[in-house]
């Protein structure tokens, strides 16, 4: 970088080439107006700088009124005080700063870059997560900032342990990604394989933290995520608590929590906030939930076509009678339901507002109805479809009821091919799979398998979740030191 403004300018503009959305001035400042600056902004990220109204206004207007020497001495030691003011030795660190948001200034005779925070890149406001719907707790959610995002997780954990860590990802994007932790309870080597994974590979852009995590996944080919998403601060502030890291990447609303298992899917963040009897009511009827969503229509199939003589003769008369004049065996008629279930779903998804909502209620009970009266499936399959899809809508992860909304299928060919032994070669399959599943160390089926790791002290926060002042040790996550998480005090907190 050169002190002459007119090179600093040239090899700037020469970097940036032609780009309409990318703003250039010229001003003069100081008390004779001999001092040349040179401004760049990204369109909308920069305020009025003729006015008192930004930052950078503010800054000019002062120099303005400076002389030569003082304007030097000031931008040399911030003498103003600007908050989060950088220096830059080179145009290409001073291009990517500008490229963040933030607007970028030269001064004839300063040879550095100066980058200074004005109104920077339009952002929507904190407000409830459309996702993880709670009873009781906080209504704040992430946003597409990841700067708020961070400061989100620091308004809940007020401590100079808890630590964010920055990098680049993305050779053309340029994506801030953030880890979340707390410095005394991470594991150091849970950090470093963190890293290494995030830096394993090269990709143009990450635009979302679903690229982050397929990109760090150990097994792509499983059906189970990995990572645990969540959209709410303090889910991931309790996650930190854990020992767990949080990754956070910019223009996405949605964190990653590692490593993750399948008790910490089925959790909820009002789990903590209620009392422990409806707490583990509510868990146990998720537990049961994950188990319908891919079992019952097998289980049904596998009943119906070859294993009738564990019904009993009434409620088989009454199937029978239900099926009278369907013309697709039974493993069609499942099948239809379930595809159009599916695309009620997605449809639902996709269409916006109320739309969506209409479309998922009215088009089910539509199609339901009008294929029963039509004889193209009989009553119980639109019940049975109906009553996987409420145990799928029960799973508080989208990601994780995705999984068994696939191995739905697997299960319907075992059990139409195979009957009930095919059920159980189904169930054998899956635990063999979870069993081998690890999320960067940790067992996928913690603390069910490998609770003498945490001297069965995890299995108080499984099935059933025990009363708070019992839950005195952190999880496995944790470094060994610092399981202590709750002691019994006898002080007073209040008193001065």
């Amino acid at each position: 970088m050169e002190k002459e403004l007119s090179k600093n300018k040239e090899a700037f503009l020469a970097l940036l080439g032609e780009s309409a959305d990318i703003k250039k001035k010229t001003m003069q400042l100081g008390l004779k107006r001999d001092i040349g600056c040179f401004i760049a902004y990204v369109e909308v990220t920069g305020g009025s700088f003729l006015f008192e109204n930004s930052v950078v206004g503010k800054l000019l207007n002062r120099f303005l009124c400076m002389s030569k020497r003082e304007i030097m001495e000031s931008l040399s030691k911030n003498a103003l005080g600007i908050s989060d003011m950088t220096t830059f030795d080179t145009v290409e660190e001073a291009a990517d700063a500008m490229f963040t948001g933030d607007v970028i200034l030269f001064v004839d005779g300063f040879d550095k870059a100066l980058k200074i925070p004005d109104k920077g890149y339009p952002a929507m406001m904190v407000q409830e997560p459309a996702s993880e719907k709670v009873i009781r707790g906080s209504r704040e959610g992430f946003v597409d900032s990841i700067k708020v995002n961070t400061a989100l997780i620091r308004k809940r954990l007020r401590t100079p342990k808890l630590k964010v860590k920055e990098a680049r990802v993305g050779t053309r994007s340029n994506t801030n990604v953030d880890l979340v932790y707390m410095e005394d309870l991470v594991y150091p080597s849970l950090l470093e394989e963190v890293e290494r994974r995030i830096g394993k590979y090269e990709i143009d852009g990450v635009l979302d933290s679903g690229v982050i995590e397929q990109l760090s996944e150990e097994k792509w080919y499983s059906p189970f995520p990995q990572f645990q998403t969540t959209q709410r601060p303090d889910r991931a502030a309790m996650a930190v608590l854990e020992g767990r890291i949080v990754v956070l990447v910019d223009n996405s609303p949605t964190g990653l929590i590692l490593p993750a298992d399948y008790n910490s899917f089925i959790k909820t963040s009002d789990d903590y906030y209620n009392r422990w009897e409806i707490a583990s009511f509510g868990r146990l009827i998720r537990y049961i939930a994950s188990f319908f969503a891919m079992t019952i229509p097998g289980l049904y199939l596998a009943v119906t076509n070859f294993h009738t003589q564990i019904l009993p003769t009434t409620l088989l008369l009454s199937f029978a009678a239900a099926r009278e004049g369907v013309p697709f065996p039974a493993v069609v008629e499942v099948l239809l339901m379930e595809i159009a279930f599916e695309l009620l779903r997605e449809a639902g998804v996709r269409l916006p507002g109320a739309m969506g909502n209409t479309i998922g209620i009215v088009g089910g009970l539509i199609i339901g109805q009008a294929a029963v009266e039509a004889n193209i499936v009989s009553p119980i399959v639109v019940i049975v479809v109906a009553f996987t899809a409420l145990c799928s809508f029960a799973i508080p992860n989208e990601e994780f009821a995705t999984a068994f909304r696939l191995l739905k299928f697997g299960f319907i060919a075992l059990c139409a091919w195979l009957g009930f032994y095919g059920f159980l070669y189904g169930l054998l399959l899956l635990l063999v799979h979870l069993s081998h599943l690890k999320s960067f160390g940790i067992p996928y089926l913690m603390p069910f398998v490998g609770a003498d790791l945490n001297g069965y002290e995890d299995e108080r926060d499984s099935l059933i979740r025990q009363p708070l002042f019992w839950m005195r040790r952190r999880p496995v996550y944790a470094k060994r030191n610092q399981r202590i998480r709750l002691r019994r005090k006898d002080a007073d907190v209040f008193k001065k």
